[in-house]
């Protein structure tokens, strides 16, 4: 799996001119999935993501986790983050797991973070979706678990 987190000031998801999901400050995170991703990607990045200590403490040091400022996850499922651009100027996503794989790894990574005490709002897996974000920091961290933890 490869999440892509950005902590934000505010964030939401639109489908079809219509918001869907909204934050304030927190985490927007884009997660991709690959096509070998287990429940063991789904529980290392939950419990990576949920104690991140991107968020400034009374001194200013990036020292605080989400549950700590009490913020939320706007959570999108990104299936191009496996884009393999190699050959050629068109990406392919062959390695980027088909849906039966992916959706009930998305849910069990949002239920997991939710479990965490962690409000989650999603997008919709597979719908074209229109992205706002105010990006604080900027601070964008990258976790990628076929490097990470194997």
């Amino acid at each position: 799996m490869r999440a892509v987190i950005q902590r934000v000031k505010n964030a939401s998801v639109t489908i079809s001119e219509e918001i869907v999901g909204q934050i304030d400050q927190g985490f927007m995170i884009l997660l991709g999935i690959h096509e070998e991703d287990t429940q063991e990607d789904v529980d290392y990045l939950v419990k990576k993501i949920s104690k991140l200590r991107v968020f400034e403490d009374e001194n200013g040091k990036l020292n605080l986790s989400i549950d700590a400022v009490h913020g939320s996850i706007l959570s999108i499922s990104q299936f191009t983050l496996y884009a393999d651009t190699k050959k050629g100027n068109r990406p392919s996503f062959i390695k980027a797991a088909r849906p039966q794989t992916a959706i009930p790894l998305y849910d069990a990574f949002n239920q997991g973070l939710s479990q965490q005490g962690i409000p989650v709002l999603t997008g919709e897996f597979g719908a074209d979706m229109q992205i706002s974000l105010v990006n604080d920091g900027p601070v964008t961290i990258i976790y990628d678990t076929r490097e990470e933890h194997k």
